[in-house]
């Protein structure tokens, strides 16, 4: 998710682990990691205000950057920090303040207002630079696997273009023309097959095929602009079953697509392979596959949503996929974390339950109730 820091808010920075077993957020006082299974604090540290924090899966390394209140946290100073050791193993300096900062097992991408810079991440050495349009909230997706590791930049001030960047090959992929209006939000699927884009309006949501640059879907999330805060695809190796996004309005909304798509070949298909055999990527879903959980967050509130996991469920006598249930985890930047599961039966009826809420910053660590 883009840097949305805000003095209003307890939260500054929300992120994700690549495998979203754990999360991270930054707050005026330092920064703490969660287990997202358990809500468990696994570490923290209350240094400073931190903008930026993000994990590499489950390790050590994190890459942290200060809100600039004190010398020693400039927005401009990126730290490689190790928290078993809770020293600082590296530090980069820019010109001007990182706004974004995504990595994988092999390379590490820095965003700043006009540049990007692409590093390998065990020698630190810069790979490339990528001149950009002015990215002032330093808007980009990122799909971390190796075999199809892609970064997303906005490619225009006026129009919502998304520029693809090949970040293991080093070399431009392609640019889409997604929205008329600027880009607000988009996200890779985690293997970089899909890209899902929203603008400023907030009213569509598309989804393009990055292999081809061609539009697969789009989605009216709703008649009134909104600001879309976040898009998240769910985990798959394929077309994912469901897309997330998270509204100024306080909802969340849930667009299925894999599972939909599913259910629609089955339906006009009498061969098993006929139904999982996906046809046209051109299929437009209709208004039933969209469903929204109101008020999730106060209105205005920044909020964070991820697809944790996807299960379907067969039935037993006929081995047919009846239902798709989801695991959606919400960070709101107000201070809270949500639970959600999300049924979607073959009749596309959607059900949401809650399963777990608490408060982030009243969260005490094991060490602390141990000592």
């Amino acid at each position: 998710m883009a840097n949305q820091s805000s003095s209003s808010y307890p939260i500054l920075c929300a992120s994700f682990n690549q495998d979203t077993s754990c999360f991270a957020i930054g707050t005026k006082d330092g920064f703490k990691i969660f287990d997202s299974n358990t809500g468990r604090l696994c570490y923290e540290r209350a240094i400073g205000a931190f903008v930026i924090v993000e994990m590499l899966f489950s390790s050590s390394l994190l890459a942290i950057v200060g809100a600039g209140e004190e010398p020693s946290l400039s927005p401009r100073r990126l730290c490689l920090f190790n928290t078993t050791t809770g020293t600082a193993l590296r530090e980069l300096n820019f010109l001007t303040s990182i706004l974004a900062v995504r990595m994988n097992k092999k390379r590490l991408v820095v965003i700043l207002q006009d540049k990007t810079y692409v590093y390998d991440i065990n020698s630190l050495g810069i790979l490339d630079t990528i001149d950009t349009i002015p990215n002032f909230k330093g808007l980009c997706a990122f799909s971390p696997s190796l075999e199809g590791c892609f970064l997303a930049l906005p490619a225009s001030i006026s129009k919502g273009s998304v520029l693809l960047y090949n970040v293991m090959d080093l070399h431009l992929h392609c640019e889409i023309d997604a929205h008329r209006a600027p880009l607000a939000a988009m996200a890779l699927s985690s293997n970089g097959t899909y890209i899902a884009t929203a603008s400023e309006q907030g009213t569509i949501i598309r989804v393009h095929l990055v292999s081809e640059a061609t539009k697969s879907y789009s989605f009216r999330r709703g008649t009134y602009p909104s600001t879309i805060f976040s898009l998240s695809f769910g985990p798959s190796t394929q077309l994912p079953d469901i897309l997330v996004g998270t509204s100024s309005s306080g909802s969340v909304h849930a667009f299925s697509l894999g599972f939909s798509i599913y259910q629609s070949r089955s339906k006009r298909s009498g061969s098993f392979l006929g139904s999982i055999i996906p046809g046209s990527v051109t299929d437009a879903l209709d208004p039933a596959h969209h469903d929204v959980l109101h008020n999730a967050a106060p209105a205005g509130v920044k909020s964070y949503a991820v697809i944790r996991k996807v299960d379907k469920v067969a039935d037993t006598s006929t081995s047919e996929i009846v239902a798709c249930r989801a695991t959606i985890s919400i960070i709101t930047y107000n201070g809270y974390f949500q639970e959600y599961n999300l049924s979607i039966n073959n009749q596309n009826e959607f059900s949401w339950s809650l399963e777990r809420e608490f408060k982030l910053l009243t969260v005490i660590s094991d060490d602390a109730i141990s000592s």
